[in-house]
């Protein structure tokens, strides 16, 4: 087996207190390459099977994909790692709940959620300003303010080397220290300038966005109030990645109107506020406590 995640876990999850610091400072952190090829080509062949309803177990994801007439159009899917094993394995990996834990400066870390998301290629290199596979400026924690906390973090797993030309993920450095801004739930809002226009006028503060360039293998870490999106991708090949949302052991949750994400169900008929997200529907990756070095 190529060199990867598991093979190096020992070196890649210790992030050094520089790291820290940078993450501290910008709301995200790049990590070195964690999956090797056979990783890799393991989950891009998941992504085959998940948007051909192959899955694993008799089960069903937390929001299926359901195909669309526009076969341009950003795909997306929530919980995939209740239907497809490698993905599981990829998400729930200790080497993930390690950095994070490190990130957010917590004992341990649980999965909160996972995507799988595919965005089309055009094959052209004309820019199409609303194009269906861009991803809106937002910030995470707009969507997940059933939470009592906005430290959460997550993990952007690339599955082929990403920049802008394929459509990379974009950050504003430094966004995750101004607060949540009513204007950053626009995930799916196509209109990228005009999100980025909007936002910066209701914080006021100067707009500086850096592309997050990534290898194969490849992940970046983002703060939960850290705003980000993402443009066309201009190849021909669709650009394909795992997501794991990652939040601090023992983060319960808070009552907050119609901000919460189905994950809220998962507390069960009643949930209490105060109620920790911590059944098995929210997997623990890494524990300071029970690590084995």
């Amino acid at each position: 087996m190529r060199r990867g995640m598991w093979a190096m876990k020992e070196t890649v999850g210790h992030i050094t207190q520089e790291d820290k610091e940078f993450y501290k400072e910008n709301g995200y952190w790049v990590s070195p390459v964690l999956f090797g090829e056979d990783e890799i080509a393991e989950l891009r062949r998941a992504h085959d099977r998940i948007w051909s309803f192959d899955y694993d177990g008799d089960g069903y994801p937390l929001e299926e994909w359901r195909p669309s007439n526009n076969p341009k159009m950003l795909r997306k899917i929530d919980n995939s790692w209740w239907i497809n094993d490698a993905v599981r394995k990829t998400v729930t990996n200790p080497v993930l709940g390690r950095i994070a834990a490190g990130l957010m400066d917590s004992s341990g870390a649980r999965l909160w959620y996972d995507q799988v998301i595919y965005k089309p290629g055009t094959g052209t290199g004309e820019k199409d300003a609303l194009s269906p596979g861009n991803v809106g400026w937002h910030q995470d924690y707009i969507y997940w303010q059933c939470t009592d906390t906005p430290n959460l973090v997550t993990a952007w797993i690339a599955l082929q080397d990403t920049d802008l030309t394929n459509g990379c993920m974009s950050v504003v450095p430094g966004s995750h220290k101004w607060g949540l801004l009513g204007g950053s739930d626009a995930f799916f809002n196509r209109d990228l300038e005009a999100v980025k226009h909007r936002i910066a006028q209701e914080s006021g503060r100067e707009w500086k966005e850096v592309p997050v360039t990534l290898k194969a293998g490849q992940a970046s870490f983002h703060h939960a109030l850290t705003i980000h999106g993402s443009g066309q991708n201009h190849s021909a090949d669709p650009r394909l990645s795992v997501v794991a949302h990652l939040m601090p052991d023992g983060m319960a949750y808070k009552k907050h109107g119609h901000h919460n994400v189905d994950n809220i169900r998962l507390l069960g008929p009643r949930p209490k506020e105060g109620q920790r997200y911590d059944n098995h529907y929210w997997p623990l990756l890494y524990a300071e406590h029970s690590h084995q070095d």
